[in-house]
């Protein structure tokens, strides 16, 4: 097993997030994006996993045998072998149907963020780059640009909320992982389920993917 595992980051929620939950981290401004290239990614509604090259959790750094998990640990094992010593891949494992019903999924497993061996995420470019080398999908880009607060709070008010949890933003530069919290920040609809309780021990419904 790797020998440092990481629990990823609490995501803070942008000061305008109108689901932000009782014990959730909210930003009393977004100041932390002034003047920065960001790019805006639709928020998924899965649970959020890790692959190592040897290695795969939850958010818990033990996490248990569960049914939605062997899809994504198939996935893990054939690609272990391309990923660097020392990296690890997050991204949102989609097998199970959680509070959002997804019917046109291009992959159960969406990539959207890359750590290397010094504990830098990657930059959004060269995510990009290594999802196309592993053919792994990303969350659909919803904006990439200069931080406009009037944009991206449109973006909320345009949501279906029925079909999307929210978005998360980050700053497109590289960026450690003890400075999370100063440069990625999402937005989640107003009373979304938060199912990661309860959700594992209801029957499992596979969502749907594309065909073709």
């Amino acid at each position: 097993m790797s020998s440092q595992l990481y629990k990823y980051p609490r995501t803070p929620h942008l000061s305008f997030s109108p689901g932000v939950g009782g014990d959730d981290i909210k930003l009393d401004s977004n100041k932390i994006f002034a003047n920065c290239q960001v790019v805006v990614t639709e928020k998924l509604d899965g649970e959020n996993t890790t692959l190592y090259p040897d290695y795969i959790h939850a958010r818990s750094l033990d996490s248990r045998h569960h049914p939605s998990r062997a899809w994504v640990k198939a996935l893990q094992a054939s690609i272990s072998n391309d990923i660097p010593s020392g990296w690890r891949i997050c991204g949102e494992n989609l097998y199970a149907r959680h509070s959002i019903a997804y019917f046109n999924l291009k992959s159960y497993f969406y990539l959207f963020a890359i750590w290397n061996k010094d504990n830098y995420c990657l930059s959004w470019s060269e995510t990009q780059e290594w999802a196309e080398i592993w053919g792994l999908e990303i969350p659909p880009v919803m904006y990439q640009g200069l931080w406009d607060e009037a944009k991206i709070r449109a973006i909320g008010e345009n949501i279906n909320c029925d079909k999307c949890e929210g978005y998360v933003v980050r700053n497109v530069e590289q960026f450690h992982y003890d400075d999370f919290a100063n440069n990625i920040a999402k937005w989640v609809r107003s009373n979304h389920v938060q199912t990661d309780e309860h959700w594992m021990y209801r029957e499992v419904v596979p969502n749907g993917i594309l065909k073709g």
